[in-house]
């Protein structure tokens, strides 16, 4: 396995020069906490072993969230959250997808295009829940935005995680979909692609000459939903790749390996050092920018009416305590170790 830090200390000034004029602000901001991770340039902590009272300095993580070395407590916490929030009723993943030619337009107005990609497509699958044609109640979502393919080529796209049913306040009960099928997705992608365009529109932004007719929707059913889950938090925090995926560096070159959607096969893809992490470094979000969002009875301040459908559903409502933090553990006796100190990095300092 090679790690990311030895590949930014390799690549750091070739990949500047390279990419110097596509790179934002929140770009250099990644590099720059991804090549002092875990480094007593994050700060350091010391810690006493409460047994042996062995003592020593421990560096910090950056807590970035494309490092692939951090944030996996938050994953954790979040995929918590979300298990608490799951229903005994078939789940549903809907993926919403640009097409190529919109994907420039998406990248030079990354802030403006993502919120418009979110508000299109929660409203395309509210206005069809609500239909009484379709579910004719009131649908709870929990939304991903990805911008990456399993090759890392840039593709924002955004999965919505739904489950099979819904709240009728008018009747004030709740209303499941019958069977294995959720939506007609030609029918979610035509009112999509007319909605977005018109927000784009409305936004003052030019939509490319190009743009297809027909885009592509797909909404596939997921069991329980749990599985879908675990899936979408493998991104949430730790960038779009992991370490163990780095399979060399060698002569300049990087190779990682990914799985192929469609076969399902394991392949490699090679490139020099400083494409290679431009490749992963566009993905870094706009500062601020959250890349997942909950809608309808999941949304944080529906906690009531949550609690309500669990009832109704007879879901045993079991408090779980919450996921404590990794600890250090002694290098000699492997007992917990107490944090003592702190000390900022230099940089800092100065």
């Amino acid at each position: 396995m090679v790690d990311l830090v030895s590949i930014v200390e390799q690549f750091r000034d070739t990949f500047i020069a390279k990419y110097k004029n596509r790179l934002l602000p929140s770009h250099l901001n990644a590099l720059h906490a991804i090549s002092r991770c875990r480094t007593p340039d994050s700060g350091e902590l010391r810690v006493r072993c409460t047994e042996c009272g062995q003592t020593e300095w421990r560096p910090l993580s950056c807590g970035h969230r494309s490092c692939p070395q951090c944030q996996n407590h938050e994953a954790s916490k979040w995929l918590d959250r979300q298990q608490a929030k799951l229903l005994p009723v078939p789940y549903f993943m809907v993926t919403f997808t640009l097409p190529y030619q919109l994907r420039p337009l998406a990248w030079h107005f990354q802030e403006k295009v993502y919120a418009i990609l979110f508000a299109c497509i929660i409203s395309t699958l509210k206005d069809f829940g609500l239909n009484p044609k379709h579910l004719g109640a009131n649908m709870g979502m929990t939304a991903v935005l990805h911008t990456q393919t399993r090759r890392l080529d840039y593709h924002p796209h955004i999965h919505v995680i739904v489950p099979g049913g819904g709240i009728d306040k008018g009747r004030r009960q709740w209303k499941k979909v019958k069977g294995k099928y959720l939506f007609n997705e030609f029918a979610l992608a035509r009112v999509f692609r007319a909605r977005f365009l018109e927000a784009v529109n409305n936004a003052g932004l030019k939509i490319p000459v190009g743009v297809p007719n027909e885009w592509v929707v797909d909404c596939a059913h997921v069991g329980n939903g749990l599985p879908a889950l675990k899936y979408l938090s493998q991104y949430l925090y730790r960038g779009v790749i992991t370490e163990k995926n780095i399979v060399s560096c060698r002569e300049g070159q990087v190779t990682f390996r990914y799985t192929e959607s469609k076969t399902g096969q394991a392949c490699t893809r090679t490139l020099k050092g400083e494409d290679f992490l431009w490749l992963v470094l566009q993905h870094v979000l706009p500062r601020g920018f959250r890349r997942v969002r909950d809608y309808g009875f999941l949304h944080g301040n529906a906690k009531r009416i949550l609690k309500l459908v669990q009832m109704i559903l007879h879901v045993m409502l079991e408090p779980k305590p919450l996921r404590p933090r990794p600890v250090f553990k002694c290098p000699c006796c492997k007992a917990i170790m107490e944090i003592t100190a702190f000390r900022r990095p230099a940089w800092l300092s100065g």
